[in-house]
């Protein structure tokens, strides 16, 4: 096949969310296409897309997300888009994706992943055990709540949502004492000046894919699959395989708070799962290691280790 490349009379179009952090990620993956063909930045035509979690006529700020939808709030209308040729890419924050794409498309194209940290932002405090008794947390992250209350459940801990610009701004307003955001939104926004200390993943265990970024296409579009083959990166791709597999088999979603990362060294892959009881009060955690290829039967066998352990009810809100 005779590679097509696309120009400025017939651009890519790179679909995404609208927020700073979103358009900044599609940014970087036009860079590295137009840098890996030596192509001109209008080769490539960024298209914003509006999704139901963006829209704040719809959702309201003070909303759990469990109780509005799941994580296809944040992809639907963009993979519908993708779906009816709209646009040739769809460029997301991989922490978002659910675990299985709708028919005809797919995801198998990763950047080199970020910090994976978790980052803890305060104006008066720098940790989390600084935090007085009571004090108030804001976070939209199930995850991120079942963690903290697992540590210290004195704290308030309310509902904090928004992009990273909302949720500083909340906090400059003192809506809460401190929140969370991940390190890889800060440092691709290049937000260096934001009081953020990061938080060991010994200590706080990230979301699933947490920084990082994957591309998602048509299955039948060759042509693009080809170029993106070009900017995919092999070690984020088998990172992600085998904690995504740990998601799917625990039948994950945003209504559920777990983390799990996977790291490599030599040929061996290690992977971390933990899953929390959505009030924080039990935690569940354990660590498998073997061959690299094998990530995605690592990440499901771990999965059924914590099930198993978990018993019945063990996600229930109470």
């Amino acid at each position: 096949m005779t590679l097509r490349l696309p120009n400025s009379s017939a651009p890519l179009k790179i679909g995404t969310r609208g927020s700073p952090l979103a358009l900044a990620q599609a940014y970087e993956t036009r860079a590295r296409l137009a840098t890996a063909f030596d192509l001109p930045l209008e080769a490539f035509d960024i298209i914003v897309i509006k999704v139901t979690g963006d829209d704040r006529s719809m959702v309201a700020a003070d909303r759990p997300l469990k109780e509005i939808g799941n994580k296809g709030l944040f992809t639907r209308e963009i993979e519908e888009d993708l779906a009816a040729g709209k646009i040739d890419v769809a460029v997301h924050s991989m922490k978002d994706m659910p675990t299985v794409q709708p028919n005809g498309l797919i995801l198998d194209t990763y950047l080199p992943r970020e910090d994976v940290r978790d980052a803890f932002l305060s104006s008066n405090f720098s940790q989390i055990t600084d935090l007085p008794k009571g004090a108030v947390v804001g976070t939209s992250s199930l995850r991120r709540r079942a963690q903290l209350l697992n540590k210290r459940p004195d704290l308030n801990v309310i509902e904090f949502r928004g992009n990273v610009q909302t949720r500083l701004k909340k906090l400059s307003d003192g809506v809460a004492a401190a929140t969370f955001l991940a390190c890889a939104g800060l440092n691709r926004l290049e937000m260096a000046d934001v009081p953020a200390a990061p938080i060991a993943t010994t200590e706080m265990l990230p979301a699933i894919a947490q920084g990082a970024i994957g591309i998602e296409r048509r299955m039948d579009d060759n042509n693009t699959a080809e170029m993106l083959s070009a900017i995919h990166h092999t070690e984020t791709g088998q990172r992600l395989a085998a904690e995504r597999q740990f998601l799917f088999t625990l039948d994950g979603s945003c209504e559920t708070p777990i983390a799990g990362l996977a790291t490599l060294n030599g040929t061996t892959l290690t992977l971390t799962g933990e899953v929390l009881r959505p009030d924080g009060s039990d935690a569940l955690s354990d660590t498998v290691s073997g061959p690299i290829k094998d990530g995605p039967e690592l990440g499901a066998s771990l999965a059924k280790t914590l099930i198993k352990r978990a018993g019945t009810g063990f996600f229930d809100w109470h």
